[in-house]
């Protein structure tokens, strides 16, 4: 048979196993390599990322008011870390270490007391010294309370002389037994120690940034909440376009993805507004509290959130938003699977 086949011209047909092979590669260099995929999945999340910001200005009224719960809830702990950062400023502008202020009796004269002054800094306990004169303290007296004129219906200066210590160990325990070896001195007619009102304003100071704390994490939940709550109506109105991308075979990333940038976007304007809201506050108390301040003769000014706290302010947000966002899809989401 295979001598007529010959006879009649047949050719018998090899297999190419080298032409095989060409098309083999072939299909193999057209396969979407990593870089491809990247640029395809980039693509992919700015395309959601674009839909959701508009299908947000879609809803005008549903996005303002949540919008306006996200703000509050972070303005009002962002403006009281604001005002115990004025306060604080405001403390470290005083001279707040504790002096020991030596009233010393009449009969000291003026070169008695620097002499006394002066022996002072020899001691071990004491890290400066610092003399105001009966003379100086009367000038004082007049250019600050206002009551100069009592000086001329009396014939002689009845201020002493202080001179006033800085200790060297400033701590609380240390402090008064300074005063009472002072107190012991001759010259000596009464020492004080002008430190109360330094241990209540750091006292203050410490109840106040616990409070902030505590308010914050408060208003952290809040925010989960409001942002979980919002992106739960968005999962039940489109569930049924859920399930139908679920029977085609999405993914629950893919179908997760789009209420994830809702997330980010609430984050993102709310951080803002707030900002807004703090800055808004200080500009209305920046008048009042000028003021109060100039009363005092202090260039004391209220300072806002610099741009460092602003960009915390911003990432903390977006966080929020990201993780309430994250915590309503992964609870609603497995709920809702096609029949």
């Amino acid at each position: 048979m295979e001598n007529n086949l010959r006879r009649k011209g047949a050719v018998r047909v090899e297999p190419n196993t080298k032409r095989d092979a060409r098309v083999h590669r072939g299909a193999e260099h057209h396969r979407l390599n990593v870089a491809d995929r990247s640029r395809s999945y980039l693509r992919h999340h700015a395309e959601v990322a674009r839909q959701s910001y508009f299908s947000l200005l879609a809803q005008p009224l549903t996005t303002f008011m949540t919008l306006a719960v996200l703000a509050i809830a972070l303005a009002l702990p962002g403006a009281l870390y604001t005002g115990l950062k004025n306060i604080q400023q405001l403390g470290s502008g005083w001279d707040g270490d504790p002096r020991v202020a030596l009233y010393l009796k009449q009969s000291v004269t003026e070169a008695e007391a620097e002499t006394l002054s002066r022996e002072l800094l020899l001691r071990d306990d004491v890290a400066a010294t610092e003399l105001i004169t009966a003379t100086q303290g009367m000038l004082e007296f007049k250019s600050m309370s206002g009551f100069g004129d009592v000086f001329n219906f009396l014939d002689t200066n009845p201020l002493p002389a202080v001179v006033m210590v800085m200790p060297r160990d400033l701590s609380v325990a240390s402090v008064p037994l300074l005063q009472t070896r002072l107190q012991a001195l001759p010259q000596v007619d009464d020492a004080v120690v002008d430190m109360a009102w330094v241990q209540r304003l750091e006292a203050f100071v410490v109840l106040a940034e616990r409070a902030v704390w505590v308010l914050a994490a408060l208003f952290v939940m809040a925010v989960l909440l409001v942002v979980g709550n919002t992106i739960r109506l968005s999962i039940e109105s489109r569930r049924e376009e859920i399930v139908i991308a679920k029977l085609v075979g999405a993914t629950d990333a893919y179908v997760r993805r789009p209420f994830l940038y809702d997330g980010v976007w609430f984050g993102v304007a709310g951080g803002v507004f707030a900002w807004f809201l703090i800055q808004l506050s200080l500009l209305l108390l920046n008048g009042p509290v000028g003021q109060l301040v100039s009363l005092y003769d202090s260039q004391f000014e209220l300072a806002g959130l610099g741009l460092i706290e602003t960009i915390l302010l911003l990432l903390i947000s977006i966080l929020l938003g990201l993780c309430g966002a994250w915590l309503a899809v992964g609870r609603h989401l497995r709920q809702i699977q096609p029949q």
